[in-house]
């Protein structure tokens, strides 16, 4: 990860990781679902955990239009496009919801899915791509989500080791800037945004419905996750969330990759909130305080009490901002 700070390299490097490790244990508790009972996991064993962990969430259903369906919970948002050609998906949740997610595509009685859309690499958004395509699906995505999908990856912030994806998840076609489909009579706008949430994400607009994924450049009310690992920066979560805000109008219905479903003055407050912390992360750093010192000067406690509710609290966020600076 970055870092501008003006520390020695060796020891700032020692602070950071000593950070993502503190950030690590506050995001695995937070991800437990309600009920949940966390057993001491083994490294080797902390993937299918957390996998599991999220696969237990249950999914719920929300019409979005006549023809398009937002399903949520194990994994973020999946936003369905059905007719007669078939189903058009837009991301594919955590491998162990795929018997909930099989099921909930079935009821849709408008056949399998020909299109798979990943907003981005991370595996709770690409996880089923493989059982999808083996049905007969075409995955689209961005290049850099082919690229990062056949990696192996170290998120130190997650405290996960995640392996590269067999050949049969991998996308099959991508795109560089952007792309433009045509399914069930719908024109569907695929347009990347500059290395956000990671250097992978795309939004999803589906225009005539006035419908747009944001995958996760958009947590709704909540601390976001940003993947330094993987390009992900703060001046870009706060860009990537203005290209947005020029998408959309007081009537379009906005997708975050988690959270519930919002509306532009809800994407607006995300980005305000997005570039207060930054500000207030930069001027400590540019200051020259350590990440340690940035978060004991508490810079976002009152904005702790609506954006603190979901994985991270203030001290976490304020540990992934240092970062991604």
């Amino acid at each position: 990860m970055d870092s501008n700070g003006t520390l020695r390299p060796v020891t700032r490097r020692e602070m950071l990781l000593t950070g993502a490790a503190v950030v690590g244990g506050a995001i695995w508790t937070r991800m437990i679902p309600p009920g949940f009972v966390q057993q001491p996991v083994a490294q080797t064993d902390r993937l299918a955990a957390f996998r599991a962990q999220l696969g237990a969430a249950p999914m719920q259903s929300q019409p979005l239009a006549e023809n398009l369906t937002l399903f949520s919970g194990p994994g973020g948002n999946v936003v369905v496009l059905h007719g007669p050609d078939g189903l058009l998906v837009v991301d594919t949740f955590v491998q162990p919801a795929w018997p909930k997610l099989k099921e909930a595509l079935a009821g849709l009685g408008k056949g399998p899915a020909h299109l798979v859309v990943n907003t981005h690499w991370h595996l709770d958004h690409v996880d089923n791509n493989a059982p999808l395509h083996a049905a007969g699906a075409t995955v689209v995505a961005h290049e850099n989500t082919k690229k990062r999908m056949a990696e192996s990856h170290h998120l130190p912030f997650l405290e996960l080791d995640v392996p590269a994806s067999p050949p049969a998840a991998l996308p099959q076609q991508t795109f560089t800037d952007s792309h433009s489909l045509s399914f069930n009579g719908v024109s569907v706008a695929l347009s990347r945004f500059a290395p956000a949430h990671t250097d992978t994400d795309i939004s999803v607009h589906f225009e005539k419905a006035n419908v747009l994924h944001c995958g996760d450049i958009f947590f709704n009310g909540r601390y976001p996750f940003i993947d330094g690992s993987t390009g992900g920066r703060i001046n870009g979560m706060v860009a990537a969330a203005e290209t947005a805000l020029a998408m959309a109008d007081n009537d379009t219905k906005i997708v975050p990759g988690h959270g519930a479903l919002a509306t532009k003055a809800d994407l607006t407050r995300y980005r305000d909130m997005l570039a207060s912390a930054r500000d207030r992360v930069q001027k400590l750093k540019s200051e020259g305080k350590s990440v340690e010192q940035a978060v004991a000067a508490k810079p976002l406690t009152d904005l702790d009490a609506v954006w603190g509710k979901g994985r991270f609290n203030g001290d976490t966020f304020v540990q992934i901002v240092y970062s991604t600076l």
